[in-house]
């Protein structure tokens, strides 16, 4: 974990912005002084300066909403992202709508990604195009044999990484221990079959005082990357799985819960914070996102603003959500391959078969570097075809 050693003339700045009818000078004021020092008197104000927060500047919208950045000195709080968002909403969040649309972090805040995209890339032995991930599906019910039965056919028609669904957490009939059990045989034969590694990120669940203890004992019987909800199992939970001498492999973080934090035009936290920020800063390896090309509601500018925070310091996106191989040319804006790109359906529910599901991708890939049309009538028989037959582009 790299922490900041809080010197004096480093700042936290959090851009708020308020509803239309709140006066934005008064709000940043109250947080400036109420989220740091809690009150100023006369006689001490000198004393306990360095402590309190410093409004920075004021502005109000065309809109008529208003935007408030303060500047919290580091030394408040502990390198940590929970002690940070504590300070920086805490209690003011019970006080009334505010939004978080851009935090800005010292250099060295919180937990850094051990692997990041350049080390998943490594590991599968791919370069020059996107990787490809799948989920298994359906999301409950499949047994460990029946995980190990996907995986082996999609691993053999080329598929670079994998994941459980997010929901599925330890159940008595497939627990995290038996899913990997089960599949490291066949990832050591896809492995030796095509000569790259295939990653399979298994959900962590449990309490935070057992899921460090059960990521260890997964990875001693040979996971290779995890996946972890870290807005429901707590940000501290990944900083601490991040910075875990026995817990040093991929971290996939699901945006589980996201939306109840930054769903809202009023309250919470911009996407880009939760999604990107945060994330930077709270030891993620690989984020994943909804795609605003896919089934799910957010603004493109929003994706690209979350794309480009993450690859900014090495964390992989995972744009995910109504991801089929029809529309690949809408999932990789600029060409961008520094992408994982995650589809559950759109392999899983192929009409030929996960396999088919695969391939129609590859299909997809080498089209579109061709420039090649996607509509159907000039697509040769095949996996993509089916898949554009199915889904559309």
């Amino acid at each position: 974990m790299t922490a900041i050693k809080n010197p004096q003339e480093s700042f936290v700045r959090v851009l708020y912005e308020f509803p239309k009818g709140l006066d934005p000078e008064r709000q940043g004021r109250v947080l400036s002084i109420g989220q740091t020092v809690g009150s100023v008197s006369g006689e001490t104000a000198g004393r306990f300066a360095p402590y309190q927060g410093i409004l920075e500047s004021v502005a109000l919208l065309p809109n008529g909403r208003g935007q408030a950045r303060v500047l919290y000195p580091a030394q408040n709080v502990s390198g940590d992202l929970g002690s940070l968002l504590v300070m920086i909403l805490g209690k003011y969040s019970l006080a009334g709508p505010v939004r978080i649309v851009s935090l800005e972090l010292p250099p060295g805040y919180g937990t850094k990604c051990r692997t990041g995209f350049e080390g998943i890339r490594e590991r599968v032995k791919v370069t020059g195009r996107p990787l490809f991930m799948g989920i298994f599906k359906p999301a409950l019910g499949l047994s460990p044999d029946d995980l190990a039965r996907i995986l082996r056919e999609v691993g053999e028609a080329g598929l670079d990484l994998i994941k459980d669904d997010e929901i599925l957490p330890d159940t008595p009939a497939s627990t995290a221990l038996s899913r990997i059990k089960a599949c490291r045989p066949v990832l050591e034969e896809i492995e030796r079959a095509r000569g790259r590694a295939m990653l399979y990120a298994v959900t962590l669940s449990g309490r935070a005082d057992r899921l460090l203890e059960e990521a260890r004992r997964l990875r001693e019987a040979g996971a290779n990357a995890y996946l972890l909800s870290p807005f429901a199992y707590g940000l501290s939970v990944m900083e601490a799985l991040a910075s875990h001498p026995e817990t040093n492999l991929p971290i996939f973080a699901h945006p589980a819960m996201a939306g109840a934090l930054g769903g809202s035009p009023d309250y919470g936290f911009d996407m880009r914070v939760l999604l990107g920020t945060l994330m930077v800063h709270g030891g993620a390896d690989a984020v994943l996102y909804p795609t605003s090309a896919g089934n799910l509601p957010i603004a493109p500018e929003t994706e690209r603003g979350i794309r480009e925070i993450l690859q900014s310091s090495g964390l992989a996106p995972v744009p995910s959500a109504g991801v089929h191989p029809g529309a690949l040319p809408r999932f990789l804006p600029d060409d961008d391959t520094r992408i994982i790109l995650n589809a559950g359906t759109g392999i899983m529910d192929h009409p030929g078969g996960p396999a088919a599901g695969v391939h129609a991708f590859y299909q997809a890939w080498d089209r579109m570097r061709n420039g090649g049309s996607f509509s159907p009538e000039t697509l040769p028989d095949g996996p993509l075809r089916e898949a554009v037959l199915k889904w559309g582009t």
